[in-house]
């Protein structure tokens, strides 16, 4: 990548551009005279495989898929879908049928525009958010950017480079998460050493694992009250149902600590190494008895916590009902290397995540650079 071509820029209606690029409306980036229709697939129709994928506005890109060829779009390909309620737009080069209300079609005016290019302008395009309403009509009223067509291919094929490793690393982490939900299934039914199973109260468990109240083995706590206004300051983290929702100049709790949400959000687990603030929409374990405090926060991941809750409006955790349950431990020192295998695969799911959050980066931050003409493509 270089710096732009002639060093100069000019002021429009969409800020400063290169001098040798346009500006095109949107009523002229589009094909007009594009008219093909096809119906659309019912939302209750969707199959789970198919001969032909089905896209609509929703997040994922394949919603579901159809065998009815009649609905399918081949030849007007590539098309970008546009989410008329969630402003998710898609760029679709393989035959495809629609789905459900708010599914938009659009086809690049190929005289003014490459079609990738265009896809990559619209997702760059602030379209503000107005709930479960209809947003073509913003759309169509956008100015958008207009260098050469040599030029869109080189910033297309650029941004699509990026975008096909940040859709790697995506498919990276929900193996990693599909890897792990796997394996803690296998431990808490099979334990880690490949023992014998034994018939027990609960069913069949390792034959080291004892089964005793939940009560024995983990003793829960409520949290603690805590202002709104006193979590504003400090860095102890304090913990709710959904996680962290602030911090404190001093911490209710010393760590490792482990906890769930008692109301509102309830089964998820958190894990602190330090000192930490549970609050009282949490239970905290106060005391371990002995036991793994990494492994029982991977016991808590797979425990069933929403069988012993109640509430209509907020389901709320019955901490006496969960103290009664009968649940199944192995001896200490397989719980820490339950908990060290366990969190290896934590640590590279994380990882990965990471890696994940720094590619979306660089592709919003080249996305910027590259549709403003701050930074240009060699040819």
């Amino acid at each position: 990548m270089t710096t732009t071509k002639t060093g100069e820029f000019k002021q429009t209606e969409i800020g400063e551009i290169p001098g040798d690029w346009g500006v095109k409306p949107f009523d002229v980036a589009i094909d007009k005279k594009w008219a093909e229709s096809k119906g659309s697939e019912a939302k209750s129709a969707y199959k789970t495989a198919g001969r032909y994928p089905i896209v609509d506005q929703g997040h994922e890109l394949i919603a579901g898929y159809t065998n009815d060829e009649a609905k399918v779009y081949k030849d007007s390909i590539p098309l970008i879908i546009f989410g008329d309620h969630t402003r998710i737009f898609k760029y679709i080069d393989f035959p495809f049928a629609t789905g459900a209300d708010g599914t938009k079609l659009i086809k690049a005016n190929k005289e003014f525009f490459d079609p990738k290019f265009l896809f990559y302008v619209f997702k760059r395009l602030n379209i503000p958010n107005r709930g479960y309403n209809r947003h073509f009509k913003i759309l169509k009223e956008q100015l958008l950017p207009c260098p050469s067509k040599s030029e869109q291919k080189h910033i297309a094929d650029a941004l699509s480079k990026i975008q096909k490793a940040v859709e790697n690393q995506e498919r990276m982490v929900s193996n990693l998460r599909e890897l792990k939900a796997a394996t803690l299934s296998k431990i808490f039914n099979e334990g880690l050493r490949g023992e014998p199973l034994k018939q027990s109260e609960i069913g069949e468990i390792p034959k080291s694992w004892d089964v005793g109240l939940f009560g024995n083995f983990i003793t829960l706590q409520r949290g603690y009250d805590l202002p709104v206004q006193s979590r504003e300051s400090g860095n102890i983290p304090v913990i709710g149902s959904n996680g962290i929702v602030g911090y404190h100049k001093v911490g209710a709790c010393k760590g490792p600590g482990v906890m769930t949400g008692r109301s509102g959000t309830i089964s998820l687990s958190f894990y602190m190494s330090n000192d930490y603030w549970p609050l009282n929409t949490s239970l905290f374990v106060s005391d371990f008895h002995g036991n793994n405090p990494k492994f029982i926060h991977y016991f808590f991941q797979q425990f069933n916590f929403k069988k012993y809750s109640g509430g209509v409006s907020v389901p709320t955790l019955n901490r006496n009902l969960v103290h009664s349950a009968a649940i199944a431990f192995p001896q200490k020192d397989e719980q820490a290397e339950i908990g060290a295998v366990l969190g290896k695969l934590d640590g590279s799911i994380d990882g990965s995540k990471k890696r994940l959050a720094d590619l979306k980066a660089l592709f919003a931050s080249t996305l910027n650079q590259l549709m403003t003409g701050k930074v240009r493509i060699s040819e």
